[in-house]
């Protein structure tokens, strides 16, 4: 009987301890953060373990702009495509994002050579609880273009092949050229 209770003890707090940890397929050297909300398709606000709210960027992606600023008149410009165009595919990539990232998900934060952007931001790798690496689906799905800055190349082959996944399948914004 004493053997079968500790048994039990034994199975129960390896249950519990599970249930507390991050997902098998994250890799260990991240920090937990919990949503507050998207901004855009490539970034948002969350709050870490210590309280902290941050804004985080995702490392490796560029989604098109979802309102009107000189960003997206230069991408507009650049592209050919109209200005009205590039705020609808960002408004796309925006609403994908948040359909990822409810308020209050708690995702994971990988960093690669560079913590912080020059505007304050943190850059991450973002990993989901079911393990995919947030920044990577984006891409893969279509909604993001690759756009890797040395030395923050951690991932940039997995991003680039992704994004040919994509374009070959015409996902996303690439089924709206």
């Amino acid at each position: 009987m004493r053997l079968y209770v500790k048994l039990l003890l034994l199975v129960f707090f390896t249950l519990i301890s599970c249930g507390k940890s991050q997902p098998a397929k994250t890799p260990e050297n991240t920090i937990p953060c919990t949503v507050v909300r998207v901004m855009d398709g490539d970034t948002f606000h969350c709050r870490l373990s210590s309280g902290e709210n941050v804004r985080v960027r995702l490392i490796g992606v560029d989604t098109p702009e979802s309102s009107d600023n000189p960003k997206a008149r230069r991408d507009a410009e650049r592209s050919g495509q109209s200005l009205e165009e590039i705020i609808k595919m960002g408004r796309a990539s925006a609403e994908f994002t948040k359909r990822l990232l409810p308020r209050g998900e708690t995702v994971y934060l990988e960093f690669d050579a560079q913590k912080t952007d020059r505007y304050g931001r943190l850059l991450a790798y973002v990993w989901l609880r079911d393990g995919r690496m947030l920044n990577e689906l984006i891409v893969r799905e279509g909604y993001a273009m690759v756009y890797t800055i040395p030395p923050n190349v951690k991932y940039q082959k997995r991003f680039l092949e992704a994004q040919r996944y994509a374009r070959e399948n015409r996902k996303g914004l690439w089924s709206m050229e």
